[in-house]
C-alpha cells in the first residue's frame, strides 16, 4: 500500500530534484557523453545526488536505481527508481519540455509516479488505484473514439531501431490519413501531456526502467493505459518498448496497425 508520507517524500524528493535544476538552466556549464553516447549534465548529476542523499537518510531499507549513480539495496521490496532528468537535450537546448521522473516500485511493479518539470513548477503525481494529479488537482486523459484522427507523439523516430520504424509509421498512417503531422520532441512530457488531455498517443522503444516506470502510475491514473508493443503491462522486466493512449479501447487498434 501506497501510504500519504510515501506520496509526501515524493514530493519532498521532486523538491529537492528542482532545487538543484533551476539555477543550472539556462547556465554556463559543458554537456558531457556518457559510453552510450547520451547527455549528461552536472544538473543531471546534482539532482540525483540530492534524491539519493534523503533516500538513504530516511528510507534507508528502500533501494534505489538512478540513472546516474546506480543501483543501492539491490534486494529490496521497495525501490525507488530516479531520472533527474528525462530530457537532457532539451535540457540543454534551453526547452524547458524536460522532467525529472521518480517511480516507487513494489516488487518490481511501479506504484507510484511523478513527473516534475521544474523550471514551469508542473507536477503530476499518479498512484496505482487513485485519481492523477496536476498541480494538485484531478488530471485526466481524453477520450479518443478512433485511431483515425488521434495525435500521436514520441520523442523522435531516430530513437527507433530500423526493425521498429515501420511499426510506428503504420501507427502513423492511421491516425494521420491526409495531413501526417504527428507531435515529435517532449520525453517524458509527452506522457504528462497525455495525462492532462492533450495527446492521445506515445510510442516508444529502447527505454530503461527509469525512463518509464514513473509514467505507468501518472497515466493510468488519468484514465489511460501502458503497455509494451505486445499489449503487455510494464515492470521491471519490461523490454522497453512502450505505448501511452488516453483512451484504452484503442490499444487493439494500435497494436493492429503496428503488427499489419
Amino acid at each position: 500500500m501506497i501510504s500519504i508520507d510515501d506520496r509526501n517524500f515524493a514530493n519532498r524528493l521532486a523538491d529537492a530534484a528542482g532545487a538543484a535544476i533551476r539555477p543550472l538552466f539556462r547556465g554556463d556549464w559543458e554537456a558531457e557523453q556518457k559510453e552510450d553516447h547520451s547527455a549528461v549534465t552536472e544538473a543531471d548529476r546534482e539532482a540525483e545526488a540530492a534524491m539519493r542523499a534523503l533516500i538513504e537518510a530516511e528510507r534507508p531499507d528502500d533501494g534505489i536505481i538512478g540513472e546516474e549513480y546506480g543501483t543501492h539495496n539491490e534486494g529490496a521490496g521497495r525501490q525507488w527508481v530516479l531520472d533527474p532528468i528525462d530530457g537532457t537535450q532539451s535540457f540543454v537546448a534551453g526547452r524547458p519540455i524536460f522532467g525529472t521522473l521518480i517511480a516507487l516500485m513494489q516488487d518490481g511493479w511501479p506504484v507510484l509516479g511523478v513527473i516534475d518539470q521544474p523550471i514551469n513548477k508542473e507536477r503530476w503525481v499518479g498512484v496505482i488505484g487513485e485519481g492523477t494529479t496536476f498541480n494538485g488537482k484531478l488530471a485526466s486523459t481524453r477520450r479518443c473514439r478512433a485511431l483515425e484522427g488521434a495525435s500521436v507523439a514520441t520523442t523522435s523516430p531516430h530513437c527507433f531501431a530500423e526493425s521498429e520504424v515501420d511499426a510506428y509509421l503504420r501507427v502513423v498512417a492511421k491516425a494521420y490519413p491526409n495531413n501526417p503531422f504527428p507531435v515529435y520532441g517532449g520525453d517524458c512530457y509527452n506522457y504528462a501531456m497525455l495525462a492532462s488531455g492533450h495527446i492521445d498517443i506515445v510510442i516508444e522503444s529502447g527505454l530503461k526502467l527509469y525512463d518509464y516506470a514513473a509514467l505507468v502510475p501518472v497515466v493510468e491514473g488519468a484514465g489511460g493505459l501502458m503497455s509494451d508493443w505486445q499489449g503487455n503491462p510494464l515492470d521491471a522486466d519490461s523490454d522497453g518498448s512502450v505505448l501511452a493512449m488516453g483512451e484504452p479501447a484503442r490499444l487493439e487498434e494500435i497494436l493492429e496497425a503496428m503488427n499489419a
